[in-house]
This record gives C-alpha cells, sequence and structure tokens, in this order.
C-alpha cells in the first residue's frame, strides 16, 4: 500500500534544520500498522500553488491510499496548508481537525489555533497535521481509527494494525 508524507516548511526545505515530522510520520505507522507501507517522501516550502500541485499529482495518480501532511496549519500568513489542501478536496471531513483540536487542547491550549483539516480526493484521504513531532505523536493515536475505515470506504485493502 501506498502512503505519503508532506513535510510544509519553509525553513526545512531552505536545510535550515532537519524535518523531524515526516519521520514521526513514518515511525508512528510502522509501530502501529502490520500491512506493508510504501512511502513517497515530499519537503517542500509553504507556497500555496505548490502545495496544490503536489497534491494533485498524489491523488490524481490514483496509486497512494493516504497523504499525511505536517506543518503549514498555524495562523502565521505563511500557513496556507488547509487552503491548498481544500483547494484539492472533493470531500472535506472536518472532524479529523475537529479531534485533534479537542484533544490537544487540554494539553496545549494554544492548539486551538491550529487549522487542520482532512477530506478525500479521489481515492486517497489526505490529512493536514501540525508540524511539531509531539503534536503528531498525540494527534495520529487519535484518527487510526478512522483513517482505516476510511480507507476501507475508499476502496483500499483493508489495513491491518499490528
Amino acid at each position: 500500500m501506498k502512503f505519503a508524507r508532506i513535510t510544509l516548511s519553509d525553513r526545512a526545505a531552505a536545510g535550515i534544520y532537519e524535518d523531524r515530522s515526516g519521520p514521526a510520520i513514518e515511525q508512528f505507522f510502522a509501530e502501529q500498522i502490520a500491512t506493508a507501507i510504501e512511502w513517497q517522501r515530499v519537503l517542500i516550502a509553504d507556497e500555496r500553488a505548490e502545495i496544490e500541485r503536489v497534491l494533485r499529482e498524489v491523488c490524481d495518480a490514483g496509486e497512494t491510499a493516504l497523504i499525511v501532511t505536517t506543518g503549514g496549519t498555524g495562523p502565521s500568513p505563511r500557513d496556507v496548508t488547509p487552503e491548498a489542501t481544500r483547494a484539492v478536496l472533493e470531500r472535506e471531513l472536518p472532524g479529523f481537525g475537529e479531534i485533534m483540536r479537542v484533544q490537544s487542547f487540554a494539553k496545549v491550549p494554544t492548539a486551538i489555533l491550529s487549522r487542520s483539516t482532512a477530506g478525500t480526493r479521489g481515492k486517497t484521504l489526505i490529512i493536514n497535521l501540525p508540524g511539531n513531532p509531539r503534536a503528531i505523536g498525540e494527534c495520529l493515536p487519535l484518527l487510526l481509527p478512522a483513517i482505516i475505515e476510511c480507507l476501507d470506504h475508499l476502496g483500499w485493502e483493508r489495513v491491518a494494525r499490528l
């Protein structure tokens, strides 16, 4: 099964610091999923047109079940991931972002500033995660049952948990 992880960060794309969020996504799935996953890895700057292009390209190839983005979900002017994602979605699934904000708020009151969302394009589920590796570790466990169910509804093979 093919998954993609897309890290959206001006500084990581410029080589100012290492992308730790993308590898955290892969590590989570490696520890939770028995189904073999082939990863596509993308690291790009916070440029809306480029984000939209990459999302469309990966979805429209029809081979990727899940795209997980990380970064660009906050309130700063350069945080454009939700806008880029909504521009390519056919169906929005706002519950993903809602549960991340509700659960994260108990630990970090500023979590309500996150604008993460999710949805589908074709047979691909796209989920926006915050850019902080710690937040990824807190959010993905909440989402995993819905991810598995959604991929099943989209017609992919059933994902097996460890």
